[in-house]
């Protein structure tokens, strides 16, 4: 099975799974079973390849070698080496091309350094305690020469945070945003065959764009993009539905062709619009020009009299197809999902979709996650995405910066509408330049409804904060018309100069209390919450303990900006000009630890938690947001011993009409449903079974059951799925608990736990206390962490090929935990091929000619630059008399050079490419090698290790009258 046929089959496996297992999340009392595993049950699809949009690309994501910390260059000693340092491709220090990296750390990419760092108290408080500073990551590759004559570029979705990267010596691109994406145009610099390409990346993460954790690195993925001399640009394809007054449907489509060929061409671009099976529905063609080293822009129109509808509920796709041919030949294509919908934000009624009114039920984003940092592979944002639909949620807010491509596609597919927000509030060239790539790069995606230009910036109450929108919302409307502009104020709403004067959609961060006043002082403006809630949870705490940094998950601690889930909803859903809003936050995030410092190193605002698990409030919002199913829920657990006969509150939310509690069969009370605010009880502890039954007309719909457990007695693991791709790139989070004698959960176990795994590999770990300072990532085989409440989490990559992984989780005391998760024969995406760093031995001195073998120990005499001539690896000694023209048919080829330090400390590999005559190979006065025959053919031999500087000798004889040498490349290599 490749990717595309897993594409198509696991996403039909995948939608029919997610609506009954979802809903068995982990949390308070979500699953029905009498104390038993409060998680999901494992699904048996994988998770859906998102399809390749551009087929030009390959993953440059293998053989990188990268050194934490800085590298300074030597300073040029004298004026030569001052004026060689200063010109192309003569960069210095670790940007040079014949660095020395050997004995660099071994990545691949994505890549976050600063996830595997200790938490240190003096490091910076909002970035979690994590010291990141400065990294280096180098990597050498191959060009086939039948890549001559195409575009050649490099792009990198995501470099955290500014970045400066060389190619072949020369500095190629500059980096100002951890946020944007980087096309580094490779083509000026290219070289083919043998010839090595080498990519310098400095990344400094010291400089921080946000008050939250940002991680440190090449996070995102990185791609080699070869292109034909002309084709569509990067970003250069617009397509984006429209509707007409009369309702007829037509597909703008724009492309900007781009040129690296020498004369000017003509060339035909082709649209094609195919529907979900691959029927073609629409087509057009229109003809460019497109002039050498230059751009050319072709735009026509597809007509799409009635397509299905993109929605929340039926994300319905198509597949535009773009296509450059020329002389009739197809040279380049693109494919892009796109869909059909409408939008309006209404100042009275609030947002509607497809003429439809719907009501934002949305969370604000960070981009990290427990154990990986923001390096979070593809498989595990999907997992993460589909916690928050199971929760009702239907939009997200990307905060505060340009999410990962790939959450954009999965948007499109699950159906969420985005808020996708620009990270730096400046109108000058270079910041202007990533607010005008971010639209580019998403203003195809259906999901996306509103372009947010800032957050919470103290300028937005001035006159230069009005004129500065006033150029960012130009340029985004410049690039995308069919959407609002918006931005996250947090206050100035009602200030004579304010920036809610120019945006077309008013976005309230908190300022809960004040949507009325602003309605009716503005009745014609439309607005909406861009951040609201902001209230604390600890997941599984049900009393506040300040001195030890532990919030109540019964949604009573806020912020004094904030309010209440409960609160805030409720403010939101009752008043219709209100669109909706988005929780601070969906899940908690490293970094920004309010309302505490050190040693807290994560945020209490998440509905769920670090890991994924679910608090309180996502059951809360599941009773709020969710219409199509029956919810009810009951907290806390019911295991408390030591507290017997105190009064212990029970929180139930539902979306019923009524709900009954019960306590080992005695019912304690009915109430009315309180949607909004929930139900509660004051029930003395009692050990056993209590339950809570939702009724609508008096028929039951739902219930929820907690039991007292006993003392842990064994581990359970619960994977998201029983299987996975064998793809070396499928992820997915195991959780793991304690349970009881009878095999239920004990919420109350915080134990030290080991992992140990075969067929993949750990890449992370985590159990979403907010306090817990565990490493986070450990060896690929093997580490550990502690239950938090019950609960914690390992993540494990796939290895390659069809087998099977086996997962074991073993702590002190108790029984150990085993499973087997099923890993299928998939293959891996395509990757550049790994170009193993080798050091190249370029020069040689030979010597005359001798009659007779000459001993290796012979050698120029110092500052003889006379007798013995300099040559090149590669170059051939003419024939002649004896081989060499007078007289002599033997001679020696010598040089002397400091291996790189990897070589030196654990030895290495001499290669000889193609070297012609009979010869002995020499290092440090040991013959190491022997050739018996005289035609061309390699050595290879191995070199001990050894410091500073090595004596090479090659002894050579040539047949009279040939052509002998070293006529191919030489290269020194690690063992």
């Amino acid at each position: 099975m490749n990717r595309r046929q897993l594409l198509l089959a696991s996403a039909a496996s995948a939608a029919g799974v997610a609506s009954g297992s979802l809903a068995r999340l982990p949390g308070p009392a979500v699953s029905g079973d009498a104390g038993g595993l409060p998680m999901p049950r494992p699904t048996h699809a994988l998770p859906p390849v998102l399809p390749e949009s551009d087929p030009a690309r390959v993953r440059l994501e293998r053989g990188w070698q990268f050194h934490e910390g800085d590298v300074v260059a030597v300073a040029p000693a004298n004026h030569e080496q001052t004026y060689l340092s200063v010109k192309a491709g003569n960069a210095q220090g670790a940007a040079a091309m014949a660095f020395d990296d050997s004995d660099w750390l071994p990545v691949r990419l994505p890549h976050d350094w600063a996830a595997a760092q200790p938490f240190v108290e003096t490091a910076n408080i909002s970035q979690g305690y994590r010291p990141r500073g400065i990294g280096w990551y180098r990597r050498t590759l191959r060009l086939d020469p039948a890549d001559r004559g195409k575009k050649i570029e490099l792009q990198f979705d995501g470099i955290a945070t500014n970045a400066t990267i060389w190619v072949n010596g020369s500095v190629a691109a500059h980096s100002w945003s951890g946020y944007t994406g980087v096309v580094v145009d490779l083509t000026p610099f290219a070289r083919f065959g043998d010839a090595e390409n080498v990519i310098a990346v400095r990344v400094d993460a010291q400089a921080m764009e946000g008050w939250w954790y940002e991680g440190a690195g090449i996070y995102r993925h990185a791609w080699l993009v070869r292109r034909a001399a002309v084709a569509i640009a990067s970003d250069g394809l617009h397509a984006d539905p429209r509707r007409d007054g009369d309702g007829r449907w037509h597909v703008p489509v724009v492309a900007t062709l781009t040129s690296v060929d020498h004369a000017p061409a003509t060339v035909t671009v082709e649209a094609m619009l195919l529907d979900a099976v691959g029927h073609t529905i629409a087509r057009a063609a229109v003809s460019a020009v497109v002039g050498a080293l230059e751009d050319s822009v072709a735009t026509l129109t597809l007509d799409v009299p009635s397509p299905d509808l993109w929605s929340i509920e039926q994300s319905k796709l198509y597949t535009l197809v773009a296509r450059v041919r020329r002389d009739g030949a197809v040279v380049d294509e693109r494919r892009v999902a796109i869909g059909f919908r409408t939008i309006r934000f209404d100042p009275a009624q609030g947002f509607f979709l497809n003429e439809r009114h719907v009501k934002i039920k949305g969370v604000c984003l960070h981009q990290d996650h427990a154990g990986v940092g923001v390096a979070v592979p593809d498989a595990l944002l999907r997992w993460r995405l589909e916690r928050l639909k199971a929760m009702g949620c239907n939009a997200i807010r990307c905060s505060h910066g340009a999410p990962a491509p790939e959450l954009l596609d999965l948007a499109d597919r699950m159906g969420f509408v985005v808020m996708d927000e620009n990270r730096q509030f400046n109108p000058a060239p270079d910041y202007l330049a990533q607010l005008e790539w971010l639209v580019r790069r998403d203003r195809n995606h259906p999901s996306v409804i509103l372009w947010s230009v800032f957050n919470e910036e103290p300028m937005q109450a001035t006159e230069a904060g009005v004129e500065m929108v006033r150029r960012m919302a130009h340029a985004v409307r410049t690039l995308d018309d069919s959407r609002p502009v918006t931005a996250a104020l947090n206050g100035s709403f009602f200030d004579p100069v304010t920036v809610a004067n120019v945006v077309d959609v008013t976005g309230f961060n908190y300022y809960q209390n004040d949507y009325d006043r602003f309605h009716a002082m503005f009745p014609a403006r439309a607005m909406t919450s861009s951040e609201d809630t902001s209230a604390y949870e600890t997941r599984g705490a049900f009393s506040g303990d300040p001195a030890r940094h532990i919030a109540s998950s019964y949604d009573v601690e806020v912020t004094s900006w904030g309010d209440t889930h409960r609160s805030t909803w409720k403010k939101i859903a009752d008043r219709a000009f209100v669109a909706g809003g988005f929780v601070w936050t969906g899940f908690d995030y490293h970094g920004e630890p309010t309302p505490y410092a050190w040693p807290t190193i994560s945020s209490f605002f998440g509905i769920l938690d670090l890991c994924g698990f679910p608090k309180t409030a996502f059951d809360i919002h599941r009773a709020h947001w969710v219409d199509d199913a029956p919810v009810v829920s009951l907290a806390p657990h019911w295991t408390w011993p030591g507290r017997e006969g105190q009064p212990i509150v029970v929180f139930v939310m539902s979306n019923a009409e009524q709900v009954t509690l019960r306590l080992n069969g005695r019912v304690l009370g009915t109430q009315p449903v309180d949607r909004m605010m929930g139900n509660s009880w004051s029930v003395p502890y009692v050990a056993g079974r209590i339950e809570v039954v939702a009724t609508r007309g008096g028929r039951t719909v739902a219930s929820a059951v907690q039991e007292t457990t006993g003392a842990p007695v064994a581990l359970r693991l619960t994977p998201a799925r029983s299987m996975m791709a064998g793809d070396g790139e499928d992820t997915q989070p195991v959780s793991v608990d304690a349970i009881d004698a009878r095999g239920r959960h004990v919420p109350t176990a915080n134990l030290p736990v080991r992992f140990a795994v075969s067929g993949a590999a750990i890449i992370g770990l985590g159990n979403g206390d907010p306090n817990c300072h565990e490493p986070e990532q450990s060896a690929a085989d093997a580490g550990a962490r502690s239950l938090f409440n019950g609960l914690a989490q390992v993540i494990v990559r796939a290895d390659t090929g069809k087998g099977r992984i086996v997962i074991e989780a073993r702590a002190p005391g108790l029984a150990p935990a085993r499973i087997t998760i099923d890993r299928l024969g998939i293959a891996a995406p395509a990757q550049v091929a790994v170009t193993a760093p080798q050091q190249r031995i370029a020069q040689w001195r030979r010597s005359m000619p001798f009659d007779a073998r000459p001993s290796p120990d012979l050698a120029p005499r110092d500052g003889d630059n006379n007798s013995w001539a300099f040559v090149a690896s590669g170059t051939a000694t003419p024939g002649g008399d004896g081989g060499g023209g007078d007289g002599g048919r033997w001679r020696i080829y010598r040089t002397a050079i400091v291996p790189w330090r990897a070589i030196g400390a654990g030895g290495g590999r001499i290669h000889f490419a193609s070297v012609v005559g009979r010869g002995e190979l020499w290092v440090d006065g040991q013959r190491i090698a022997t050739k018996a025959e005289v035609a061309a053919a390699p050595i290879d031999a191995r070199i001990a290790p050894g410091a500073g500087a090595r004596q090479i000798v090659l002894i050579l004889e040539a047949d009279s009258h040939a052509a002998s040498g070293i006529v191919g490349s030489v290269t020194l290599s690690a063992a």
